[in-house]
């Protein structure tokens, strides 16, 4: 008997979260757990999906997160994609001269210490898993290849996490779990404020969470191609 993969998406209530979760669960077959802040929301977005259901996670608290993975190890005992969406402030208002750096410090508690805490708590779990994925959902303001001012908080935070990204890619491929930095493009959602179509956007995430196992890992990429770090 065929066990069911898990995939576990973190701000999945809406955005590229929720249009993630979609493809996942309807077109390859994985049960999508949409980790949202509140669960209310989360419950709202997986009742219109199938295969799908909604957790409770606040990636910036610690104790939100431990509860999230005692309750997918009960349930589940495994996972096999975990998408790290979960990112605020995109702060275009903010110069790095001038910052408010507790308002930084609360964008890397989501953006960097949040997906890390997550990857940290998840790895036990894909190492159970089939063809296990982490997907980092980064930024092109994270790249250094032609980073310049602005965006002080969200550009240096996503940077950070396209570290990361490498480390755990280096780190986990004798286990083969691939690992990938994305970066969807400036996209039509809540924080992004206009762009592109959300779809868009998503649909590179869902290639890299679904890439085969002889795939790339430790790469950026958008829409499927690599771009510079």
């Amino acid at each position: 008997m065929t066990r069911t993969r898990i995939a576990l998406i973190t701000g999945a209530n809406r955005g590229i979260g929720r249009e993630v979760a979609g493809p996942l669960s309807e077109d390859h077959g994985l049960h999508v757990l949409l980790g949202s802040r509140d669960l209310a929301k989360g419950e709202e977005a997986s009742s219109a999906m199938q295969n799908a259901s909604a957790i409770q996670l606040d990636v910036a608290d610690p104790a939100s997160v431990a509860h999230a993975f005692r309750q997918i190890t009960q349930d589940f005992g495994h996972l096999d994609v975990l998408v790290n969406n979960a990112g605020i402030d995109y702060d275009t208002d903010q110069l790095a001269s001038s910052a408010d750096l507790g308002r930084v410090r609360r964008a890397f508690d989501t953006n960097l210490f949040g997906a890390w805490d997550v990857a940290r708590s998840a790895v036990p779990l894909l190492k159970k898993g089939t063809s296990p994925r982490i997907v980092n959902v980064s930024s092109g303001a994270g790249a250094l290849s032609d980073m310049g001012g602005g965006t002080a908080g969200y550009g240096i935070s996503k940077a950070a996490l396209n570290a990361l990204t490498l480390k755990l890619s280096s780190e986990l491929r004798s286990a083969g779990i691939l690992v990938n930095a994305v970066c969807p493009g400036w996209v039509a959602t809540d924080m992004g404020g206009g762009g592109r179509p959300i779809p868009h956007g998503a649909a590179g995430v869902t290639w890299a969470a679904t890439l085969p196992d002889d795939g790339p890992t430790g790469g950026f990429f958008r829409d499927a191609r690599p771009i510079d770090w």
